[in-house]
């Protein structure tokens, strides 16, 4: 118990301080180990530091990043949104729902949900005023629709899932495509009832009648994120490629179509890897130090008390399911998410297990309840990325336009929980 409130304590005072989370985990396994392990646990630190980078899956990571990058800088989702607007802009609430269906475009090939936030709303926001939307539920459109980049394979936070859990990142990517879809409908659904009930949300109408000949013409702009997702999905499923390999075979097919379409420059290639860096530095910084503060965690047997005093609650496996769902979402409020991820998985999974869940099924659970994460204040990451976008207004309004859609993704969670099948039914069929 002491060394569990030392944590609590240490953690509350390093965040306040604007400490980053990579550095305060890190300090977090320094401090614990000095104060309560007989033995220099920090010795180990170069050790584990290794041990926990030299996994071949983690270099899918920069290799999805450098994919996401290379088709924002080639134009791809430029026009993936521009032909999504020609389908889409007549429903009530028009663009809104070009976001969340370009949003759910781009996830398929990024990876990220920043990444996605931050390229769907460079081109949607501006169009906000521009057409007299309600600027608070358009910017959370976007905030939104940017998560399904972590949920929609590929999926970096999957791959980390897998990596941490031992699980099969092909058939956690096949998992999470359902549900992907079915997320990105009901944000669509609320979206279409909510401009129905107050038309004043959705804008004035926009575009001129647009041609049916115009539409199917614009589906070409679609090809190309369609090429990459079977390339990148279809390799894994049929057994051809590791999530690895597949993201290397990405990249590969990102730079082609990039040079098809004129874009591919010396300048697109050298911002393309600086982006990619960038990310994937701040994610192995977060991912070394996790794993070390994991590693002191269990070698002070705080795991072990941390299952034994759940396991003592004598409550059954739903109710402990219940209580665990519960648990993410207020870490949510306060815990960046990927370090949310690796610093409770470790503790969660074994209790997973052993109430007799599915690891696919929870994988996928997780990664809505991470959804939720970024768009919850104070530090769901999308609301800054937005606002960093728009550079106006206050984050309040991002805030307050985002808070529906977190209700949605508790029906999608609710929906997960009931027919688990929503998860597992693709993913049985994938060796």
């Amino acid at each position: 118990m002491t060394v569990t409130l030392t944590l609590l304590v240490l953690l509350l005072i390093l965040l306040i301080l604007s400490i980053p989370v990579g550095a305060t985990m890190g300090v977090l396994g320094l401090l614990l180990g000095k104060l309560f392990s007989p033995f220099p646990i920090h010795r180990a630190l170069g050790e584990v530091a290794w041990t926990g980078s030299t996994d071949f899956v983690l270099f899918a990571i920069p290799l999805f990043i450098l994919l996401g990058q290379i088709l924002l800088r080639s134009g791809i989702a430029e026009v993936t949104y521009k032909a999504a607007d020609k389908w889409l802009s007549w429903l009530p609430g028009g663009l809104m729902h070009a976001n969340i269906f370009a949003s759910a475009l781009f996830a398929a090939t990024s990876g990220s949900s920043v990444a996605t936030a931050a390229t769907i709303g460079t081109l949607a926001l501006p169009q906000a005023k521009k057409y007299g939307y309600n600027e608070a539920l358009f910017a959370g459109s976007v905030a939104a629709g940017g998560t399904l980049g972590i949920l929609i394979p590929p999926s970096i936070n999957l791959i980390v899932y897998g990596f941490l859990t031992n699980t099969s990142i092909p058939r956690l990517f096949v998992a999470g495509i359902i549900p992907g879809i079915i997320l990105a409908l009901l944000f669509m659904a609320f979206i279409l009832i909510a401009c129905i009930i107050k038309p004043e949300l959705g804008g004035r109408k926009h575009v001129e009648k647009v041609e049916w000949r115009e539409r199917i013409n614009s589906l070409r702009d679609l090809i190309p994120t369609f090429i990459v997702f079977l390339i990148v999905i279809g390799s894994i499923y049929a057994g051809f490629a590791t999530p690895t390999e597949s993201a290397a075979m990405g990249v590969i097919a990102g730079l082609i179509l990039a040079w098809k379409r004129k874009k591919l420059s010396l300048k697109m290639i050298r911002e393309s890897f600086e982006g990619t860096l960038s990310a994937t530095g701040m994610i192995a910084f977060i991912l070394l130090a996790a794993t070390f503060l994991n590693f002191v965690l269990v070698s002070l047997g705080l795991t072990d008390v941390l299952r034994d005093f759940i396991s003592n609650l004598g409550l059954s496996p739903f109710q402990t399911l219940l209580l665990i769902i519960f648990v993410y979402i207020i870490m949510g409020f306060f815990i960046e998410t990927l370090s949310m991820m690796v610093l409770t998985i470790p503790i969660v999974f074994p209790i997973i297990v052993d109430c007799g869940y599915d690891p696919i099924w929870f994988g996928v659970l997780l990664i809505v309840l991470i959804e939720m994460a970024l768009i919850t204040p104070p530090v769901g990451l999308n609301l800054y990325v937005v606002q960093g976008i728009r550079e106006k207004g206050n984050i309040s309004d991002i805030i307050v336009g985002s808070i529906p859609f977190a209700f949605v993704m508790l029906v999608m969670i609710a929906l997960l929980v009931k027919f688990p099948g929503l998860a597992t039914f693709l993913a049985s069929r994938v060796g």
